[in-house]
């Protein structure tokens, strides 16, 4: 509850949605041999219905959830320990898990004798690898990502206000269709691009600034997760041009690894020693140490992506990548006002994030339709969409058409 009367918003676990498709709260869902999928259903107070709405009970588990036996909660102290109790190993959600089934002689017994395991890792392996219907919501959630943050770009030429840019992406996502955002959307501003988990969004963002914005939404229990990095005001600086191609060129080499066969970790070691190599020579790292490395991107290059943001975690990123899976590749540089690097660079933080399918072939680039060479970039700031002109070119912008 976020007051007394005043619920947070509600999101399933991502085992549970898999599992059983219900996205309400207050349920167990147990699978056996011997019975299949058994739903067990809140029972519904009069008082709750009246204020907050009906809920799905065990008719909607059988009909609509396709369980082979359901049952109300408050049948859970009757049925459970019985099935407990003919189980010679029982599995369940640790993060989620409750005392009331916890407490059963039952499942005591079996936890004693090393009988309970954590159910994570095996459905973790297997939303690790998506179906074709996943991957279709995926592209979905991605595309609704894309469009939303293109428009959010169109309006930081007029508007670049942090708080007003994370409230344009959240209403752009959900009005096509998006069910919720994935996260509480980054968007920092000039030095507070350089926190990497940036939440405030309350600043304004000065001419000549950079802005980095991380987004992402939720499609039916399938996420986005996409970042940008630009300047509101149509140009870059010399020193932030130099950056961000080292970021750029690092997004794009190490999407081109991304194929069955590599691994997060190997394309992650790649992307480190390139990061490193552009960084000596612009004289922002003065030694070749890991540790001096990591206090300007203390991150991965990436993650797995599906019904959470970091996506079956249990799937180590030594894991050799099969198609089917999707992850992230995001390259970024994180580098404080105070930092010691030459004047220029300091305050500057660049992030360029893909989501990335892997295919049979190769990849597939969910997010590619979003902007991210430095022209492409300058043109869609500086066209002025009224007249259906540009506004300004550079010789090197020239290339670009925007229709």
């Amino acid at each position: 509850m976020m007051t007394d009367v005043v619920p947070y918003s509600f999101r399933q676990d991502a085992d549970y949605l898999y599992i059983t498709g219900c996205s309400q709260p207050g349920g167990v869902a147990v699978l056996s041999d011997e019975i299949g999928l058994c739903m067990f259903m809140p029972d519904p107070d009069p008082q709750d219905v009246l204020w907050q709405g009906s809920i799905a009970g065990m008719d909607a588990a059988l009909d609509y959830f396709k369980a082979d036996k359901a049952f109300s909660m408050s049948k859970m102290r009757e049925v459970l320990p019985g099935m407990i109790s003919h189980a010679t190993k029982v599995y369940h959600n640790v993060k989620t898990a409750l005392p009331s089934y916890m407490a059963f002689e039952a499942f005591r017994e079996l936890d004693h004798n090393n009988k309970v395991k954590d159910i994570s890792y095996l459905t973790h392996e297997l939303r690790w690898v998506k179906s074709l219907s996943e991957v279709n919501l995926m592209r979905q959630s991605a595309s609704i990502a894309c469009q939303s943050l293109l428009q959010t770009m169109l309006l930081s030429r007029t508007s670049p206000e942090e708080s007003k840019l994370a409230a344009k992406v959240e209403y752009e996502c959900k009005m096509r269709g998006a069910q919720r955002m994935a996260f509480h959307p980054v968007v920092g501003g000039g030095a507070n691009a350089s926190v990497i988990h940036y939440s405030r969004n309350d600043q304004k963002i000065r001419a000549g600034e950079l802005v980095l914005m991380d987004i992402g939404c939720e499609f039916h229990g399938y996420l986005s997760d996409l970042t940008r990095t630009w300047p509101p005001c149509g140009s870059f600086s010399s020193a932030q041009e130099i950056l961000y191609d080292l970021i750029l060129e690092t997004n794009k080499e190490c999407v081109k690894l991304c194929k069955p066969g590599m691994s997060i970790q190997q394309i992650h070691n790649y992307s480190v020693q390139m990061l490193q190599r552009g960084l000596r020579k612009m004289g922002i790292l003065k030694d070749s140490s890991i540790s001096s490395y990591h206090k300007l991107n203390p991150t991965s290059i990436g993650h797995y992506l599906g019904m959470d943001v970091h996506d079956s975690s249990m799937v180590k990123n030594e894991r050799l990548l099969q198609p089917g899976v999707v992850i992230t590749i995001e390259p970024g540089v994180y580098i404080p006002s105070s930092c010691d690097v030459p004047e220029r660079y300091q305050g500057i933080g660049i992030r360029i994030e893909d989501e990335v399918l892997i295919t049979e072939t190769g990849h597939e680039v969910l997010t590619g339709s979003m902007p991210k060479e430095i022209a492409d970039i300058a043109g869609l700031l500086n066209f002025d969409w009224s007249r259906g002109t540009e506004v300004s070119y550079s010789p090197s912008q020239q290339q670009v058409g925007f229709h």
